[in-house]
């Protein structure tokens, strides 16, 4: 009895201290936020520590000084500003390579262009272009005058702006809350010694890290879009705005117009004629011979056959005239 007192005092010791880790929650089941179900989350007993770990970790970051929080009044306001205009040029292509060069001397560069064939109310081809440019938001206006510079007509201009303030503080603020949420899981994976808790800690990781890429690469847009405004110009040739003119009737040149006309109807004969004979008639024999004596041969068949009913019938008829 006194020899096993010993161990038994050992084994309700291990006991108990097995009970107690079991009851703790992890230490990193407190301050880290819930993955998500794709990630390998953990089972739902822990995920509901974590859920509302997430609250208390933006709070806290908000509240803190080092945390995600972003006060809008301290941010400069971030504008979007784009323009569209149509304009009529004497030389299309010339004036779309001095719009390209323009926008690189600025600091801009050319996003796209377009160079295509047009027709005039007369049917007459002329080139027509779109071309779309972003140049540093300072400069849009001075770009802007410079397009119109030497222009015979301006036929639109559209300039908006878009306040995107809010939506990028916002990303600022969440963007920090991320990073704060991936410094404690970073912290916490190199004092874990469980592996379990290493796996279901490397799982929130990435999933943070993921996510703080994503609005990275928002907040990178927004900064660019607001650094840079797009210019969508259209470039129409003059000869397109051109009115149609009605001039004196002149019989020299309907006249004109008139030997035009026969001249093409005789040419548009000799033509056929050329073809009817090279290539239509040698078609029409070769296939019209064989054709004719195909007719030939089924109406001699046909008078042989008639031929031999006619004497048959004629004595028929001899035959029958006795009996009456």
């Amino acid at each position: 009895m006194k020899r096993l007192l010993p161990y038994s005092l050992i084994l309700i010791t291990a006991v108990i201290v097995g009970a107690c880790g079991a009851g703790a929650a992890p230490e990193y089941a407190m301050e880290a936020p819930a993955a998500p179900a794709e990630y390998g989350a953990a089972p739902a007993s822990e995920e509901l520590y974590l859920g509302d770990t997430v609250e208390y970790s933006e709070e806290a970051a908000r509240a803190g000084n080092g945390g995600g929080g972003v006060d809008a009044t301290q941010v400069q306001r971030l504008v979007i500003q784009n323009a569209d205009i149509t304009v009529v040029v004497s030389d299309v292509e010339l004036r779309m390579e001095d719009i390209g060069g323009m926008a690189e001397e600025m600091g801009g560069f050319v996003v796209s262009s377009n160079l295509y064939q047009s027709y005039t109310s007369n049917y007459v081809q002329v080139p027509e272009a779109s071309i779309n440019v972003r140049v540093p938001a300072e400069k849009l206006d001075e770009a802007l005058d410079l397009i119109k510079k030497d222009t015979v007509e301006i036929r639109s201009e559209t300039r908006s702006g878009t306040d995107v303030t809010a939506e990028y503080v916002d990303l600022k603020s969440r963007l920090k809350t991320y990073q704060a949420a991936e410094k404690e899981l970073t912290e916490l994976m190199e004092s874990a010694q469980d592996t379990d808790e290493v796996v279901n800690i490397f799982n929130q990781l990435m999933y943070y890290r993921e996510q703080i890429e994503v609005l990275q690469g928002q907040i990178k847009y927004y900064e660019e879009a607001a650094a840079l405004s797009s210019i969508n110009i259209r470039l129409i040739a003059e000869e397109t705005i051109q009115p149609v003119t009605i001039g004196k009737w002149e019989p020299k040149g309907v006249a004109l117009e008139a030997i035009q006309d026969l001249l093409d109807f005789w040419k548009n004969f000799v033509d056929f004629m050329i073809r009817f004979i090279v290539f239509t008639l040698p078609v029409l024999i070769t296939i019209g011979i064989p054709l004719y004596f195909g007719f030939i041969g089924l109406r001699w068949v046909f008078r042989k056959l008639r031929g031999n009913k006619k004497p048959k019938a004629a004595e028929s008829k001899k035959e029958e005239e006795p009996k009456k």
